[in-house]
C-alpha cells in the first residue's frame, strides 16, 4: 500500500516542479518508481549499481562523468542526485551549467527515515542496529547466509584458502558489532517479501528483528522539487560538493578546494 502523504506534499501543487535529470542509486529503484509516478518533469533518469559504494573514488568518477553528460542538456533546470555523502563518494562533484541538488544525508538510510534528524536519533537510541531495505536485500548486500556465500565466491577468485578464511572472519567480526536487524521500507510492492528475508537473516545471525515503516517525505520532496536549504544541499555551477563536519553534513565550496 502506498503511504499517505500530507496534503502539502501531494503532486498537485500550484507551482509545477522544475524539470531535471535524476542520477540515482539502484537501491531506490522501486521506491522512486512508486513515489515519482507520473513525474513528467523528470526528463531523464540514470541508474547506478550499488556496488559502487564499495569504491568511493570510482563512484565519484562515474557520477561526475554522467553529471557532465546530462549537464550538456538545454531542457533542464537542475540535476538531482538520489544519493547521500556515501563514504565521501559524492564529495567533489561539480556541475558546469545547472545547479546540483542532493539531500543532506550521510547515506541512503536518511531517505528511508525521512530526515537526517530522525536517522541521528535512531542511531543514538540503537547504535547496534544494522539497516536492511528492499533494495539492499534484493542485491544480497546485507548480513546473511547469501552474503557470506557470495563473498566466499568472490574471494576465491583472488586469494588462497587461508586468506579467504581470514577475510571472511574479518567480515563476521564486523557483523558482530551489531545485534539488531532493522528493516525499513517505503511501501513498495516487495516490502513484505523483503521484510521476511530480513527476518530470516536475523534468525540466522542470532539477532533481534525490528521493522520500521519509513517516512517518504524527504525522498518525495527530492523528486518533486520541494528543495529547502535545511534538507537539501544545492550546488551552483562553479562550486563543488564538500563535506561539512557539522549537522549540515554537506556544503558548497569552490572547485579549487582540495578534498580532505
Amino acid at each position: 500500500m502506498k503511504p499517505a502523504l500530507p496534503e502539502s506534499r501531494k503532486e498537485s501543487t500550484a507551482k509545477p516542479p522544475p524539470q531535471f535529470a535524476l542520477l540515482a542509486c539502484s537501491v531506490f529503484e522501486r521506491e522512486i518508481a512508486l513515489h515519482a509516478a507520473n513525474a513528467t518533469h523528470i526528463v531523464e533518469t540514470r541508474w547506478f549499481e550499488m556496488g559502487l559504494h564499495d569504491r568511493p573514488d570510482q563512484l565519484r568518477e562515474t557520477l561526475q562523468q554522467h553529471l557532465d553528460e546530462v549537464d550538456a542538456r538545454n531542457d533542464l533546470e537542475a540535476i538531482v542526485l538520489a544519493y547521500g555523502l556515501c563514504g565521501r563518494g559524492t564529495a567533489g562533484l561539480r556541475p558546469l551549467r545547472h545547479k546540483l541538488v542532493i539531500p543532506r544525508a550521510h547515506d541512503c538510510i536518511t531517505l528511508f527515515m525521512g530526515s537526517k534528524e530522525a536517522y541521528a536519533e535512531h542511531q543514538r537510541c540503537c547504535p547496534t542496529c544494522y539497516f536492511y531495505t528492499p533494495g539492499w536485500n534484493r542485491a544480497r548486500r546485507v548480513p546473511g547466509p547469501e552474503k557470506l556465500e557470495t563473498l566466499k565466491t568472490e574471494l576465491a577468485k583472488k586469494f588462497d584458502a587461508d586468506d579467504i578464511e581470514f577475510l571472511m572472519e574479518t567480515e563476521r567480526e564486523q557483523w558482530a558489532q551489531h545485534d539488531i536487524a532493522t528493516y525499513l521500507d517505503l511501501g513498495t510492492d516487495d516490502a513484505e517479501s523483503e521484510a521476511d528475508y530480513a527476518r530470516r537473516c536475523a534468525e540466522w545471525l542470532g539477532w533481534k528483528y525490528k521493522r520500521i515503516h519509513g517516512d517518504a517525505a524527504l525522498l518525495h520532496d527530492l523528486l518533486w522539487g520541494n528543495w529547502d536549504n535545511a534538507r537539501f544541499q544545492i550546488i551552483d555551477p562553479g562550486m563543488q560538493l564538500g563535506q561539512s563536519t557539522d549537522a549540515n553534513i554537506m556544503r558548497a565550496e569552490p572547485v579549487t578546494a582540495k578534498l580532505k
